[in-house]
């Protein structure tokens, strides 16, 4: 074999953390109803660690079977097991790493980012977009301003956050978001918190 396994990806400039709004998604999609991140009831889940590459085809073939053990860890943050196995297969190809250190990645990531307690609130919350931004610089002072996104979705009358994006370097530091990683929602947005 030529290629070398886990070779440096062509020009990764860093990573995009996906954070889903669980009870938001769950109620918008039906489809998700089912899922185990909606039955049991998870406020916050991650979809994903996106690497930021000019490379259009991340996928990989290697596998994505992880320990019993940081399967569990795993699972803490990112439920569902399928959507586990589609994530690395589909970004896997564009990261210097194999499928356990990618999610090792992922926790490590997962566990340094401090959360605002309205986005785990039981309750909904109506809130000023720029006032959650407020809140996540002010229990991560190394955030900057423009180092994470909102994501909001029509319900009804509300717009609801669905996902929040935060920006990293390839060495897992913050950083600003690069252009392309969008915020779509309003000044104020809906934190929907009761399943």
């Amino acid at each position: 074999m030529s290629s070398v396994l886990h070779a440096e990806p062509v020009n990764l400039q860093g990573y995009v953390m996906h954070v889903q709004m669980t009870p938001a998604a769950c109620a918008l999609d039906p489809s998700k109803q089912k899922q185990r991140k909606c039955l049991e009831g998870y406020s916050l889940t991650i979809t994903g660690l996106m690497p930021e590459t000019n490379q259009s085809n991340c996928s990989t073939d290697s596998s994505a079977t992880l320990s019993p053990l940081q399967a569990k860890v795993v699972a803490r943050v990112m439920p569902d097991n399928n959507a586990r196995v589609q994530l690395w297969k589909s970004v896997g190809g564009c990261v210097p790493m194999n499928a356990s250190q990618y999610f090792r990645t992922v926790i490590n990531f997962a566990e340094r980012l401090k959360i605002p307690a309205s986005l785990t609130s039981s309750t909904n919350v109506e809130m000023q977009q720029s006032a959650l931004r407020q809140q996540f610089i002010r229990l991560n002072p190394s955030l900057p301003q423009n180092g994470i996104r909102f994501s909001c979705q029509l319900s009804r009358s509300d717009v609801v956050l669905t996902e929040v994006k935060v920006c990293y370097t390839v060495k897992g530091q913050y950083k600003q978001c690069a252009n392309h990683v969008v915020s779509n929602c309003p000044g104020e947005i809906m934190i929907k918190g009761s399943y």
